[in-house]
């Protein structure tokens, strides 16, 4: 049972990472990292294979509905996705993936909504930010470099998450640290270099807690292993970039009442440090912030 007690021996244990500096940086001038409030990132699935129903969006209309919606609700960033990440969807290729995006990126951008366009293809990344997206949610590797450098040239930033593998649907299992952070660290540290050789200066780093590997299909060990992630991702911050958490599920503990899921996370990942949360219910993760804003 997580009590004081953890918390106290994780910040006396990091004492020197408590208050790390994060290089500063806005985004279309519209928000700003670092903040003494955290910042919220709405989601839109494009796909009907998303497991959470309530964020699917199957029209160019309802999606735009959708994450004006979620702006007036509290979102700063609008996280929008063509393929699912589920392990068994349907995959989706590039050209599918631009005719489901581009529409609805171009009249949020129209409307002076942040648009973060989910990918890990580069001609797809290339195409999203023409089309006026400002963040770059990168679930892959293969292509970072020349994803990095198309962000430097449409003044985007991105969000490098930890993948174990090549894109997020090609992954293997993840290590399972007893303590996942230095490991992280490490993948960060090379992507932040690689990154910077490319003239990028806007960037977050995402230890990829929303994505489904074959050796966390165990309950408990997967939400042991979220939480301790959650509650230590201050430590990444001593590389420089602020944190992005995706806020999970936990439906073997919740049941029906799974959409309370990521709320309860959000307090778990707030006091862990989280600069930027990706959630699907972006009301109810904004009320859990504000009242933790108010001790």
């Amino acid at each position: 049972m997580l009590g004081l007690k953890d918390l106290a021996a994780i910040a006396a244990e990091h004492t020197a990472d408590l208050d790390a500096e994060v290089r500063p940086f806005d985004i279309a001038g519209q928000v700003a990292f670092p903040s003494t409030q955290p910042a919220i990132m709405g989601v839109i699935n494009l796909s009907a294979d998303s497991w959470y129903r309530q964020s699917i969006c199957t029209s160019v209309e309802a999606a735009v509905e959708r994450g004006s919606k979620l702006q007036a609700q509290g979102a700063a960033i609008i996280d929008i996705g063509a393929e699912s990440t589920l392990s068994q969807a349907q995959r989706v290729s590039a050209d599918e993936q631009r005719q489901r995006l581009l529409p609805v990126i171009e009249q949020l951008a129209s409307r002076a909504v942040i648009v973060s366009a989910e990918t890990y293809n580069a001609g797809v990344a290339r195409a999203c930010l023409e089309a006026g997206a400002k963040v770059l949610n990168l679930t892959g590797t293969a292509d970072s470099e020349a994803i990095y450098r198309l962000a430097v040239e449409h003044d985007a930033a991105v969000i490098v998450c930890y993948v174990a593998g090549d894109n997020v649907r090609e992954v293997g299992d993840i290590p399972l640290d007893d303590d996942p952070i230095p490991r992280m660290a490490e993948y960060f540290s090379r992507e932040i270099e690689t990154a910077g050789r490319c003239g990028l200066a806007k960037g977050f780093v995402d230890p990829g807690l929303g994505f489904y590997y074959e050796n966390l299909q165990d309950s408990s060990m997967r939400i042991r292993h979220q939480m301790k992630t959650f509650l230590n991702a201050f430590r990444l911050r001593r590389l420089g970039w602020p944190v992005c958490n995706a806020l999970p599920h936990a439906v073997e503990c919740f049941g029906d009442e799974v959409r309370s899921a990521e709320p309860f996370f959000s307090v778990i990942a707030a006091l862990g440090g989280t600069d930027l949360f990706r959630t699907h219910e972006v009301p109810r993760v904004h009320a859990m912030l504000r009242t933790l804003g108010v001790y």
